[in-house]
């Protein structure tokens, strides 16, 4: 389909009239008219002028045509050049126009682009009027008061009346460029914006010009070459008789940046050795990880005996050390190898296009770099290290694989003995993937409360009456059923869910208590059990112990907290200082599992707990009719005036022994099973009912 469209002859100008409208502008010596075009290699001449522009320039009519452009404006750099010749739309500004002689004089120029943007129409207006010196000095008024207002301002800042020939700029702008306002006057300042930024500032100044008002980020250049990041800001400027200009205010950003840049780098950088650290490492992996390729191996490296190190020679010879370990790992790997420092003494070293027995051949090298002896504190140290390695596979399906496969790689060199190089083991790997989901999965039934508590009640020898409870955690998983208490609290230890873990525990045995209280009246247990890990032996201890009394309105006779004994002697003089912390709180002291550790017995003596429980273990040997140990620790516990409970009671038999033994306090499946809480209130009260 076409469309044909008509002009009809009232829409266009008769040929007489262009024809008398042309000769009277090529005759007049009123009008100096030029014609401008760009030539080959990004020039401009001129390619015609009439009798008007040739007697206001001195040149005969012919001697106009060829006549670079460049010529008769000497004034105007490249960059202003294309803000008078715009292919788009006419211009105006006031110029110094350069005459045959030689001479200059000052004059309005005016141009319009052709259709088809390759030659323009310029017109020479000469200023030498009355009218257009009333309107200079005008301009030059508007000047004064703009020199007056911004002189003494901190902000750097330009004006210009008319194009990008700058009229005035203030000391602030001098100071941060380094020039001298002559320097800078007239097209001068265009110097001190770096090459690279240029195009950029005279593309925002063409903006402004037109009535925009514009930003733009870019650099300025001292006259000492140091170079200083800005944002320009410009601002449209029209003076009457001159012509559109601008106001541009600069503001100098180099010091901020430098400090975002510094902050940033701190951010994804281990402050000590200048190593990336674990966020930058996961995204620098992350960047490389394409699922179902290999070649993209991790090194997880764990120093052997650091904490040996810091405990002998103190954390200043640790830090050296790890500084150390920096350096002779960045001097060992291949260029373009990362190295990082995951935490504490833990290293990773990724590497790219490698294969297994690559990998193996630079944690090799690694290993012997590391071994090399340093002077540390006066002692000569061989830092060895645990390698675990891992080549990317088609199970790794996201980059956090990559990296937790070689930390597992690590911990089976660290089990096979220190100093070892181990390549993931799939076994391993399948078994710690399945751990880390029970880890999730206990996070979560700790949060949501799924953990729920049993409690076992333990009787007098005296009268056989039930005077305590002992509380036991119990998890049932929505998937694997019953998880044993022998899996899931040392799972919570590893994980850091101890805290936790017992935290619930005392909250829930506390608020259990009060509501067998509000139930049962006298009836109700006495005293609960409450079994703590050795890692909550701290001082916060008794305090959490106090609030959760508090919070539940108990006195604290009426918990029992019960440690083990081998958790004391990790740290005896510690552990004594929490169990005198909860001593003088209130709250009775249990040292559970007695008998099956390695303690002092002197130690015992000095250690302020109120019982000794006997370990189930030695409580199983009555059946076949060994009574020792039980006999002992029932004896030793009478000698020190402590009271005793014996654990894992199965039979009527080995209760008979017991009590004969002397025990105090008896508890096993056969005489009460673990029940919720709301059986163990049903179970209280129908023995109050009897008693």
């Amino acid at each position: 389909m076409s469309v044909s469209v008509s002009i009809s002859d009232d829409d266009m100008v008769p040929p007489e009239i262009v024809s008398t409208i042309f000769y009277s502008a090529t005759v007049s010596d009123s009008l100096a008219i030029l014609v401008a075009e760009v030539v080959a290699g990004g020039g401009h001449r001129l390619t015609w002028g009439n009798e008007g522009a040739a007697q206001l320039l001195g040149y005969g009519v012919d001697d106009l045509y060829g006549l670079p452009v460049e010529q008769l404006f000497p004034s105007l750099g490249g960059g202003e050049l294309k803000l008078l010749l715009r292919r788009e739309r006419s211009a105006r500004m006031t110029l110094p126009v350069r005459m045959a002689n030689g001479a200059t004089f000052e004059a309005v120029v005016m141009t319009t682009p052709s259709p088809g943007g390759r030659t323009w129409t310029v017109r020479l207006l000469s200023t030498a009027n009355a009218q257009e010196r009333a309107l200079r000095a005008t301009a030059d008024a508007h000047e004064r008061r703009f020199s007056a207002l911004t002189e003494r301002s901190p902000i750097p800042t330009l004006l210009s009346e008319q194009g990008m020939r700058l009229a005035h700029v203030n000391d602030a702008f001098c100071a941060l460029v380094g020039r001298r306002a002559e320097q800078l006057l007239g097209t001068g300042w265009v110097d001190t914006v770096h090459e690279d930024d240029l195009d950029g500032v005279i593309e925002q100044v063409a903006a402004a010009l037109d009535g925009g008002e514009v930003d733009i980020q870019a650099r300025l250049v001292r006259e000492d070459g140091a170079v200083r990041t800005t944002v320009i800001r410009f601002a449209h400027l029209f003076t009457p008789g001159v012509g559109a200009g601008f106001v541009g205010t600069i503001e100098d950003i180099t010091d901020r940046l430098a400090f975002e840049t510094k902050l940033a780098h701190q951010a994804n950088h281990d402050p000590l050795t200048g190593l990336p650290n674990r966020t930058l490492l996961a995204q620098y992996v992350a960047d490389r990880f394409e699922p179902g390729t290999t070649g993209l191996a991790c090194l997880f490296l764990d120093l052997d005996n650091f904490k040996v190190v810091n405990d002998s020679l103190g954390h200043a010879a640790g830090d050296e050390l790890l500084l150390e370990v920096a350096n002779r790992l960045r001097a060992t790997v291949r260029p373009g190898d990362l190295v990082a420092r995951f935490g504490g003494d833990e290293f990773v070293v990724v590497c790219e296009r490698v294969s297994e027995a690559d990998a193996v051949g630079l944690a090799e090298r690694v290993s012997v770099a590391l071994a090399a002896p340093m002077h540390l504190g006066g002692v000569d140290i061989r830092p060895y290290a645990s390698v675990g390695v891992t080549v990317q596979t088609a199970e790794h399906t996201a980059a956090g694989d990559l990296i937790r496969d070689c930390d597992i790689a690590m911990y089976q060199a660290k089990a096979g003995g220190k100093g070892r190089i181990t390549v993931l083991d799939q076994q391993a790997r399948a078994e710690a993937r399945d751990k880390l989901r029970l880890v999730a999965d206990l996070r979560d039934a700790i949060d949501n409360r799924d953990v729920v508590m049993f409690y076992q009640p333990i009787f007098d020898t005296r009268d056989g009456k039930p005077v305590a409870v002992e509380s036991l955690a119990r998890w049932e998983h929505p998937e694997r059923g019953p998880v044993s208490p022998a899996v899931f609290v040392p799972l919570a230890e590893e994980s850091g869910l101890i805290s936790a873990l017992g935290l619930f525990v005392l909250d829930e045995t506390c608020r259990q208590l009060a509501e067998w209280d509000q139930l049962l009246g006298a009836a109700a247990p006495a005293r609960a059990n409450v079994n703590v890990s050795a890692l909550q032996l701290d001082d916060n201890l008794a305090a959490q112990v106090a609030a959760a009394l508090e919070r539940h309105a108990l006195e604290p006779a009426r918990i029992s907290v019960e440690i083990t004994e081998s958790a004391l002697m990790k740290d005896p003089d510690s552990a004594r200082a929490v169990l005198q912390q909860l001593r003088d709180l209130g709250v009775e002291l249990a040292i559970d599992d007695f008998g099956t550790g390695y303690s002092s017995l002197a130690y015992l003596r000095h250690l302020p707990v109120d019982c000794l429980k006997v370990d189930r273990s030695f409580v199983a040997e009555l059946a076949d009719g060994h009574a020792e140990i039980a006999s002992a620790v029932i004896a030793l516990a009478g000698n020190l005036n402590l009271r005793t409970v014996a654990e894992g009671v199965e039979t009527a038999e080995q209760a008979a022994v017991l009590i004969r033994l002397g025990a105090t306090y008896l508890q096993g499946f056969s005489l009460a099973k673990p029940m919720s809480g709301g059986h163990t209130a049903a179970w209280f009260a129908a023995r109050g009912e009897k008693s």
